[in-house]
């Protein structure tokens, strides 16, 4: 079937003509003349063969018809204007998933996102929190943050900071048990994340002989043993990184400053022939600057 639409301008003009009734505002808010306007309703009335106003004088109205065609013309061209912003925006729009250690995204990553957000808003950041790295990426995810040492093969890695190991407990809880020097530490309740190594190393560092490093309850992400920890469950050892924010906000503080540096690290890694996307780019260069500027020594 052939059905041939009026012309786009026409519309448009007659729209403007038909809100403020009066061809003089209608080629304000156009940006044309007055005789464009002029011109461009006799182009609609003569394609739909009937008058859309009475011109009177220096007064201008609606036919009946011409009312009737405004009230439906113009939500339609509210439409076409939102598909069209809509389009636009599907166009530039870039979609960039992340894979992140679930404690890492949940202590750092995620609250900082709005940041990202701001700097790149034509950038839609998908999250996906895995318990740990298998050393490659997915066909859907984009970049990731690996927690390691720094070894995969056929990625791009890139060290994002060097955290302490530090040892934490609530303040409540400090009270209740007492605990002044290191030695305090033997024989309270210790906790630990996925393996008893960070207490391990942490005894070995205080030389605390009689400190049994493989008691305590064990969990399986540190944002766990965060939790414990600041529900007097006992005495966390935890990356200094991921531990930022209880610190920050008091929840935890940090027992007996040490110089004990994690032995992994969290890094940002990608295909080497991702590099030079943008939006893989963008998120790479965000990410080390954010983690500069917060890095606890």
């Amino acid at each position: 079937m052939n059905r041939k639409l009026p012309p786009l301008n026409a519309l448009k003009t007659f729209v403007s003509a038909a809100k403020h009734l009066n061809f003089t505002k209608a080629a304000e808010e156009l940006f044309v003349t007055q005789a464009a306007v002029s011109h461009q309703i006799k182009l609609l009335e003569e394609f739909l063969g009937v008058e859309l106003f009475y011109r009177r004088n220096r007064l201008l109205e609606l036919t009946e018809v011409g009312l009737q065609y405004f009230e439906d013309i113009q939500p339609l061209l509210d439409q076409i204007i939102v598909a069209t912003d809509r389009a636009k925006k599907t166009r530039t729009r870039q979609v960039l998933t992340i894979s992140v250690p679930q404690t890492f995204g949940i202590h750092w990553l995620v609250p900082r996102l709005n940041d990202f957000h701001q700097q790149y808003p034509d950038i839609e950041v998908r999250i996906k929190g895995v318990d740990q790295d298998e050393g490659k990426l997915g066909k859907e995810i984009d970049v990731a943050i690996y927690y390691g040492l720094g070894h995969w093969d056929n990625l791009e890695a890139i060290r994002l900071a060097e955290a302490r190991i530090i040892i934490l407990a609530s303040e409540l809880f400090i009270k209740e048990h007492n605990i002044q020097v290191p030695e305090d530490l033997i024989g309270k309740p210790l906790l630990h994340s996925n393996t008893h190594n960070k207490w391990k190393r942490m005894k070995e560092y205080l030389h605390l002989d009689g400190l049994d490093a493989e008691s305590g309850s064990v969990f399986s992400h540190s944002f766990m043993v965060l939790q414990a920890a600041m529900h007097q469950q006992g005495i966390a050892i935890a990356n200094s990184l991921l531990a930022h924010q209880e610190i920050k906000e008091g929840h935890l503080v940090e027992l007996f400053s040490t110089n004990l540096y994690d032995e992994k690290a969290f890094y940002v890694v990608y295909p080497p022939q991702m590099e030079k996307v943008e939006k893989i780019h963008h998120f790479v260069e965000w990410i080390m600057q954010e983690m500069k500027e917060d890095v606890i020594d």
